[in-house]
């Protein structure tokens, strides 16, 4: 410890120059740092000794230097309050232990993905309730007008309704969201006066709220996925974790509860699988022949094509669904088709996963690739199937790629739409309801009576018929599925995001039931660490997905003249440049309009440029340093391979008086076995890694 060099005993040996000068170096660093004691890597006395250094006994400080003291202080406890705020308070801590422990933590990781979403949503209300909800109460809206009078060419003398035929049932009405249209639920219930009578502008909060929430959460997953970047991406794709670390070192010896403890062996075992498991594809790729290859590389082949053909008359099939549902509006069958869309999504994402799984299989991957590699192929099913929704609804409200007599004058088919923002908006809402209420139906409907029947009976089938497992990627898909649609919602539904919590909230315990009474655990463990970057990943597609159809609408499409902010707008961005002739002096509108010109775009994209060419070339100056560190550390090793490779055969000549003759030669010439035999294994291990 640091006080023994510091406070000799009087029979001590004297430091050596070497270690002495170290060890003033070190106290040197220690008390210039102003690293917290708490977080440095030595024992308790050793940090108390620290403290004593930095503030010896008898000396005052300055009230200034107090101060600042006190200060930063605070700003690391309140810092360390912030950080356990947004690990979510302790949420669902105990569940995700034993979840861990029983499971292993890959599927942990899907219930703490679920926690990080339940956290997105509850910062996005709140942005959303602080700057719209509360001062729109507060100002007073002015209550809604005459509708205004329209001469509509509409073709066939077809005139504007509101789009759906009236069905007067709650239960209906709730399940569409037709009983929340003149609720702030929707975009056509928020208005608000001419933006120089009002000191705070409603248009552009709720221009700018869903912007910056998206902004937010963009921040909040690129952090989390850069936090939880696999540890291999750094130490290299041959780089194992030595099995000897986790047979000695993994048991937590303050574990004192048998629960506890049961589920600690659990943790231990799955990782020991994760790790054999592992071992053994490593192994097998390493002695594949090239015909083996070959097969390899053609499964390949074929598995992934019949994979995009899959995914091609998916699409195929929403994209129909969702045009016939539009355009068939006045059918006596329409209050089957207004769920017609969701149901086909739903069937594809239900059926694609399954499929995949099973296809994935086939390539015989490990078990984070497979995993990984399904999830890919989910994520590009669930992308394109919202994507070609979100076309298949701007093509029959907007008027995309599609001339019709309406559209030409209003910029969207008024004559079917008089607010198609709340069309839009409905159809978002539809989708979120039913995605939650089929996960709630076949959790009690067929997981839960599989299990009871595979309990309650047996044989050859219902042994081979088992509980479902969990499979990670169908899961993760439905969760991501539910976020990307709030998103997409932001604008046209600005309160999705307290019924999103609200599901995310209840799919933890359904799923969490789910695993522990209907599922049987997988087969083949797998790491979190890759998995919790490929969630982030996923989610952050999702995001680029729903902010490029919002950037859009924002600036291009014309508003509805019926209904919400901006009825006499041609576009909602069209505030801004308003409210900055309005309220900005003249130098501020000439300094937004330079900030907005190409003349401070190029230096600014050039400066962009070099700052990304210094952290690229940072980045690669570490990764050589690195391939050097490790060329270091296996010289050595193969030095004494090779010393010993060379005295084997004057070693094996030995007899047993000669072979304690060698040992003391040994002894002699490394006076400090211990710290021998620990480098060596130390550097054996490496050898073996490397």
């Amino acid at each position: 410890m640091l006080r023994q060099w510091s406070v000799q005993a009087p029979g001590a040996p004297e430091p050596e120059p070497a270690g002495e000068e170290l060890w003033e170096q070190e106290m040197e660093r220690l008390c210039s740092s102003q690293e917290p004691v708490r977080v440095l890597p030595y024992a308790m006395v050793d940090k108390r000794f620290i403290r004593q250094l930095r503030e010896p006994e008898g000396v005052k400080t300055s009230c200034w230097q107090q101060w600042r003291h006190g200060q930063q202080t605070a700003g690391r406890r309140l810092g360390e309050a912030a950080r356990r705020l947004a690990r979510g308070c302790g949420l669902w801590e105990g569940a995700l232990y034993e979840i861990g422990g029983l499971f292993g933590t890959g599927i942990q990781s899907y219930f703490t993905f679920l926690r990080f979403l339940l956290l997105l949503n509850l910062l996005t209300l709140l942005l959303t309730t602080s700057f719209i909800l509360l001062p729109l109460t507060w100002l007073r809206p002015p209550d809604r007008g005459p509708a205004l009078n329209f001469t509509l060419q509409c073709p066939g003398g077809h005139q504007p309704q509101t789009g759906v035929p009236k069905f007067n049932n709650l239960l209906w009405n709730v399940l569409t969201g037709r009983a929340f249209n003149n609720t702030y639920l929707f975009y056509g219930a928020y208005r608000a006066g001419p933006e120089s009578s009002s000191i705070y502008s409603i248009r552009l909060a709720y221009f700018l709220s869903p912007l910056a929430c998206l902004l937010l959460c963009f921040c909040g997953i690129l952090r989390r996925m850069v936090k939880g970047l696999p540890q291999k991406m750094f130490l290299g794709q041959d780089y194992r974790s030595p099995l000897s670390a986790k047979v000695f070192s993994s048991w937590d010896f303050c574990i004192q509860g048998q629960e506890a403890a049961t589920i600690k062996k659990h943790e231990i075992s799955n990782e020991f699988k994760v790790e054999l498991e592992e071992g053994r594809h490593l192994l097998m790729v390493q002695h594949q022949t090239r015909a083996q290859r070959a097969c390899h590389l053609l499964t390949y082949l074929r598995v992934n094509t019949l994979i995009g053909i899959l995914v091609v008359g998916a699409i195929s099939a929403i994209f129909w669904a969702t045009k016939y549902s539009q355009d068939n509006k006045e059918e006596s069958l329409f209050l089957l088709l207004q769920y017609l869309p969701p149901g086909v999504i739903a069937l594809v994402n239900f059926l694609g996963p399954l499929l995949f799984v099973f296809l994935v299989q086939l390539e015989n991957y490990p078990p984070n690739t497979e995993v990984n590699l399904t999830l890919i192929w989910c994520v590009v099913l669930k992308l394109a199937s919202l994507g070609m929704f979100s076309f298949s609804l701007g093509q029959t409200v907007l008027c995309i790629g599609r001339n019709k007599t309406s559209c030409e004058s209003y910029g969207y088919n008024a004559c079917d739409y008089q607010c198609w923002e709340d069309s839009v908006g409905e159809e978002l809402y539809k989708l979120s309801i039913f995605n939650f209420l089929l996960m709630v139906a076949f959790t009690f409907l067929v997981s839960l009576p599989r299990r009871l029947l595979v309990e309650r009976f047996s044989g050859r089938f219902w042994a081979w018929l088992d509980r479902e497992e969990f499979l990670l990627p169908k899961n993760v898909l439905d969760i991501v599925e539910g976020q990307t649609v709030t998103w997409m919602g932001l604008f046209y539904c600005p309160l999705l995001p307290v019924l999103n919590s609200i599901f995310v909230f209840l799919t933890f315990y359904i799923k969490k039931y789910t695993l522990l009474r209907n599922s049987r655990p997988s087969p083949r463990p797998f790491r979190a660490s890759s998995s919790i970057f490929f969630f982030q990943l996923v989610l952050i597609l999702g995001l680029l997905l729903a902010a490029v159809p919002l950037g859009y609408v924002v600036s291009s499409i014309r508003s509805s003249w019926d209904c919400g902010l901006f009825t006499n707008y041609s576009a909602p961005w069209q505030v801004v440049p308003e409210l900055v002739a309005l309220r900005l002096p003249p130098p501020s509108q000439r300094i937004l309009h330079y900030l907005g010109s190409h003349a401070f775009s190029f230096p600014l994209l050039i400066l962009l440029s070099l700052v990304l060419t210094v952290c690229v070339s940072q980045s690669q100056a570490s990764a050589r340093a690195i391939r050097g560190l490790r060329k270091q550390l296996v010289w050595p090793v193969e030095k004494r391979r090779r010393t010993a490779q060379r005295n084997s055969p004057h070693l094996m000549g030995h007899t047993g008086d000669g072979w304690r003759g060698v040992a003391g030669v040994r002894q002699e010439r490394c006076p400090r076995s211990h710290q021998g035999l620990g480098e060596l294994s130390l550097g054996s291990t490496h050898r073996s890694l490397l």
